[in-house]
């Protein structure tokens, strides 16, 4: 169907657009968490997320294997939001330092880009900011501007969010 990127800076308003971009579509929804939440402050942001979506969303809870939770939801759903990128790449560097995050990644986008639903992706941009001070955010910051980009290109519509508004970019 159509793959949509939402990209921006941290609470930028990108999962509101995200949520509010898949309620365009028919019911039942689902939402792709790749959050894992392994400390209190985590477990709060998580609830508040939950609320957010309220009941009108499945959730999917996958850290790792978005490609496959997609593939499973099938034409099952009118939108499957996932949120997002930018952990999801945090995961992986972690579960397997060693991974190809390209091809990983372009594996994703084509199965998002060939799902029978409307998929759309939430990143965080990372690298406007100062450069980071270790080797491994450097790495992180370098891996998820690649993978941005590469989703841009991949995606059908890309928007980035700036105080709460979304810019159309394609």
């Amino acid at each position: 169907m159509s793959c949509v990127l939402i990209g921006g800076g941290s609470r930028s308003g990108k999962s509101r657009f995200a949520l509010d971009y898949a309620r365009r579509y028919a019911e039942p929804l689902a939402f792709i968490a790749t959050a894992e939440a392994r400390d209190e402050e985590m477990r709060a942001r998580v609830a508040a997320h939950r609320a957010d979506r309220g009941l009108q969303f499945a959730t999917i809870e996958e850290p790792i294997h978005i490609e496959r939770a997609i593939e499973e939801a099938g034409s099952r759903y009118g939108a499957i939001v996932v949120d997002c990128l930018t952990l999801w790449l945090a995961n992986l560097m972690f579960a397997s330092p060693k991974q190809d995050i390209a091809r990983v990644t372009a594996t994703l986008l084509r199965i998002a880009s060939e799902s029978p639903t409307v998929v759309v992706l939430v990143t965080n941009e990372v690298g406007c900011g100062i450069v980071p001070e270790n080797a491994l955010a450097r790495q992180f910051r370098d891996l998820a501007g690649a993978m941005n980009q590469q989703a841009a290109a991949a995606a059908q519509e890309a928007y980035w969010m700036v105080f709460g508004f979304p810019m159309r970019l394609k």
